[in-house]
């Protein structure tokens, strides 16, 4: 795995991915700010959604979050910070292998596992939830951690319609891993037998509607020193984002999803975190500017609370 003597390429193992340059990357950065040498964060696109369940689509949302990325401003006022100065390196897409879902997993886990190598913090953009199967795995090559799953469904299918490696699975491929469940309000009967067999923590989306800072709690207690986010948006309700695959009545606020993670970056370290599911409806571009500010927002929290701790 190495740099390429060409500036603005990259290989990973034979595979070649380009760093992004505006008018293509997230938030349009000039390359001062997106060099992958000089960059913090990776943000790394796959369009992908070979095992999507009911409306396919979700591997136009990575584009279309980049597009929607560079109309935002880039100061964060909450935290007072423009995190884009820490450097954010878009690389071109992982693009798909239609072999197998598996080998899919497996592509996406060797690009984030080299990321965390080189000392960089990746934020995976989806394309369809399987794809955060590899990014937990090639994070989990090096970190110890607890992931901390925001969805409408309990994705803990031992398979769907004849596979292990389908969406409604992901989090049984990651089972052996310690995790939390926040938002759901979705799931089979097995499903929900799995979870108590194995003791699996779950704050229902009920939960959270009636009486946030205890379901709050319940996260914080569940999280380890490390974290690791996976954001399927399904986990917002309908009427804030209706763009995705597979929506759920009943969901989560926007404003309850900033408060949940602005105390998980201020209590635990965040070691990396996926966006994933977004499915673009022509004509409304709303939730396509969210998923934009959501990822803004992550880094923006996740980057000053690292720096407060270092200056204690």
């Amino acid at each position: 795995m190495s740099i390429s003597s060409n500036s603005n390429i990259l290989e990973i193992e034979g595979d070649k991915f380009y760093e992004l340059n505006p008018p293509f990357n997230f938030a349009g950065l000039e390359p001062r700010y997106s060099k992958f040498r000089n960059s913090w964060a990776v943000i790394v696109p796959v369009p992908y959604d070979a095992t999507t369940t009911f409306q396919a689509g979700t591997r136009n949302g990575p584009p279309q979050i980049i597009q929607a990325s560079q109309q935002l401003e880039l100061y964060d006022e909450e935290t007072d910070t423009e995190v884009f100065r820490k450097g954010i390196c878009t690389l071109s897409p992982i693009l798909p292998d239609v072999t197998s879902p598996e080998n899919m997993v497996k592509k996406v886990q060797k690009v984030i596992s080299w990321i965390k190598k080189e000392g960089k913090f990746p934020v995976l953009l989806g394309g369809e939830h399987l794809v955060a199967v590899g990014s937990i795995k090639g994070v989990n090559e090096s970190d110890d951690f607890t992931i901390i799953h925001f969805d409408a469904h309990a994705d803990l299918r031992e398979s769907y319609q004849g596979s292990r490696f389908s969406n409604a699975c992901v989090m049984r491929l990651v089972a052996d891993l310690d995790f939390v469940s926040v938002g759901v309000r979705s799931l089979s009967r097995e499903e929900h037998l799995f979870m108590k067999e194995e003791k699996i923590h779950c704050v229902y989306a009920r939960d959270v509607v009636e009486n946030r800072d205890y379901a709050l709690k319940r996260v914080l207690e569940s999280a380890g020193k490390k974290t690791y986010l996976t954001i399927d948006l399904d986990v917002l309700d309908p009427s804030v984002m209706p763009s995705v695959g597979t929506p759920e009545p009943g969901g989560i606020s926007w404003w309850d999803l900033l408060y949940f993670l602005r105390a998980i970056c201020r209590e635990s370290r965040v070691i990396g975190f996926d966006v994933v599911e977004l499915l673009p409806q022509p004509g409304n571009i709303a939730p396509d500017f969210l998923a934009a500010k959501l990822v803004y927002k992550i880094l923006s929290y996740v980057a000053y609370y690292l720096d407060k701790k270092s200056n204690l």
